[in-house]
């Protein structure tokens, strides 16, 4: 099998699913394919909608004390929660994960699916998992966490893709520095000067911030004006072609 990386999914946090996941829906014409009851385990419940061949995530806690809980209360509810990346060898990658000080913290084995998350806090920003579901290689092929048939549910009409996530860091360079060696994708600049990393299917770029953080995600969508105003009809403050959603920002691209 020959090596791979891509962007599979993008976990945001909420205190609750509602209203962030109807409003998600409403204004960027997605779909809920797939609520998975494995997450219950956590203490945690979500939605799945698909952009394009990549899964947006929302989660939220029912009980106290979990993971997620702790990260609402640290952040504020701001940042995206894990960046999630589908790959050829996950163990591989959590093997190398750890030769350079970072902690697996969680394994997922649901065959045919296999996951492995890496801890936060040596990640930095957010959590990473990476995983592998046996005999689809496939990005349009099965992927148990969205659901058996969660292709059914893509919707482009109004949101074409997921292309880009940002990232911000006191210190982009190093946060990009230190991503690129987890996941094992050399840091190049864009037109800007920002350090980000290219995958095949998304883009992560960094930029100056405060503190670590997965502070926003870039969409391509087909008329920038409606979605504008679908986010102000849904009561989001909309600045320039952006608006903050589910604790991050939601950028506009044609």
């Amino acid at each position: 099998m020959a090596p791979y990386m891509r962007l599979r999914q993008i976990c945001l946090v909420a205190p609750h699913l509602e209203p962030v996941v109807g409003d998600i829906s409403a204004i960027m014409g997605l779909e809920v394919c797939y609520r998975d009851g494995n997450v219950a385990k956590y203490g945690l419940e979500n939605a799945l909608l698909p952009v394009d061949t990549i899964l947006l995530e929302v989660v939220a806690p029912f009980q106290p004390g979990t993971a997620a809980g702790r990260f609402i209360d640290k952040t504020g509810g701001r940042g995206g929660y894990m960046a999630i990346f589908c790959c050829d060898d996950p163990d591989g990658r959590a093997r190398h994960a750890k030769e350079i000080g970072v902690r697996v913290a969680n394994v997922i084995d649901h065959a045919p699916y296999h996951g492995v998350q890496l801890h936060p806090r040596d990640c930095r920003a957010a959590f990473i998992e990476f995983n592998h579901t046996d005999g689809s290689d496939d990005i349009l092929g099965a992927y148990p966490p969205a659901g058996p048939d969660w292709q059914q549910s893509i919707r482009k009409d109004v949101t074409q893709a997921l292309t880009g996530v940002e990232m911000q860091s006191p210190d982009p360079s190093g946060l990009a520095a230190h991503w690129g060696r987890i996941i094992g994708i050399p840091v190049s600049q864009n037109n800007n000067g920002e350090p980000e990393l290219a995958l095949p299917n998304c883009t992560f770029r960094f930029v100056q911030g405060t503190s670590d953080l997965m502070s926003g995600l870039t969409f391509k969508v087909r008329d920038i004006d409606a979605v504008r105003h679908a986010a102000k009809t849904r009561g989001q403050p909309v600045s320039g072609d952006s608006f903050l959603l589910g604790g991050v920002t939601f950028h506009l691209a044609a």
